[in-house]
């Protein structure tokens, strides 16, 4: 489950968010996927962070309250990345490669002007706030550390570098998970938003440690770069954040036609289906969808008692493989 739409803006409040959270557990969820990013970026009038640390406090403490076993959950978190004060500025990309915004820091504005020209800023779809990369190994280290103490562990089982920093060399910032497991802060690393080349680059300073790849994939955005099919190849997991993603935009609602054409038939939402079909890509692909009610859970983990036919495979498949060839046609 990811925990995202808990934390940031339009969250829900925070007996909801736990509910939620239990009633992912209780229906077998067996991990959590968090970040240190996942807070309301700035109090208004200060540009200081609300309440850092939210959504991994949120997990803690829904983790805490829940009757079941805790030693059978797996949590998650990321590091590299956090929140701006602005919005991509105007006319700018607000996807990954977006235009510069002030972002939140601790250091000095000396310091933060000094690095701020090179950050990648990222933006989610209809959100006020975005984030900024910031994946210098001290930060890195610094935040694990943090994130760590949010949760309340000795040791965090699962770290993420968020996301790439084109102000960082990779080496460099999959360095800083390294040292992270040799000091014995972190048990197994994972890296997101990333190509082929970066995944063999995290293979070589990470060796075995390397469990995880975090990439977006769904129907309205299918992994054009194959690096699903690459973590295949090479025994990873594959967990795909926003696997529901493009629900919302106008220009991604074609994409999802043959889903509901599948979801008609069978009765059910095509948010269900979608996710059915993602399960049955790759055996150790984990989708994180995320929810603000316990409503959203239910139907959500539906999908794994849901059984797609060949037909509606092929199908599937078919209409998602014309949206790739699109997609890499344009890349």
């Amino acid at each position: 489950m990811g925990t995202m739409a808990l934390a940031i803006e339009g969250r829900p409040d925070r007996e909801t968010a736990i509910e939620t959270i239990h009633a992912a557990l209780d229906e077998g969820v067996r991990y959590l996927d968090t970040a240190w990013s996942y807070y309301l970026p700035s109090r208004p009038g200060t540009g200081e962070p609300e309440d850092l640390g939210y959504g991994e406090r949120l997990v803690r403490d829904a983790l805490a309250s829940w009757d079941g076993p805790r030693e059978r959950v797996l949590v998650a978190t990321k590091t590299g990345y956090r929140r701006t004060c602005e919005a991509v500025a105007a006319g700018g990309d607000t996807g990954a490669s977006g235009a510069s915004a002030a972002g939140v820091s601790r250091e000095t504005p000396d310091a933060k002007n000094a690095v701020e020209p090179a950050r990648q800023h990222l933006q989610a779809a209809g959100s006020r706030y975005g984030w900024m990369a910031d994946s210098r190994p001290e930060t890195m280290i610094r935040d694990a550390k943090e994130s760590a103490a949010h949760l309340g562990v000795e040791a965090l089982d699962l770290l993420y570098s968020h996301g790439p920093d084109p102000a960082v060399p990779y080496a460099d910032q999959v360095g800083a998970l390294r040292d992270l497991l040799d000091a014995g802060v972190i048990r197994y690393a994972g890296i997101s938003r990333v190509n082929r080349e970066q995944i063999d680059i995290a293979r070589g300073i990470l060796g075995d440690k390397l469990i995880a790849v975090q990439n977006q994939f769904s129907p309205s955005h299918p992994d054009p770069e194959h690096t699903l099919e690459y973590c295949e190849q090479l025994g990873l997991a594959f967990v795909c954040w926003s696997p529901l993603g493009g629900f919302l935009d106008p220009v991604d609602q074609h994409a999802y036609d043959q889903f509901r054409e599948v979801a008609a038939k069978l009765g059910v939402s095509h948010q269900r289906v979608t996710l059915a079909w993602e399960l049955a890509q790759y055996p150790r692909l984990f989708a994180i969808p995320s929810a603000r009610n316990p409503q959203e859970i239910h139907d959500s983990f539906a999908a794994t008692r849901l059984e797609l036919t060949p037909d509606d495979l092929a199908l599937l498949n078919a209409s998602v493989a014309t949206r790739r060839q699109t997609m890499a046609a344009g890349m």
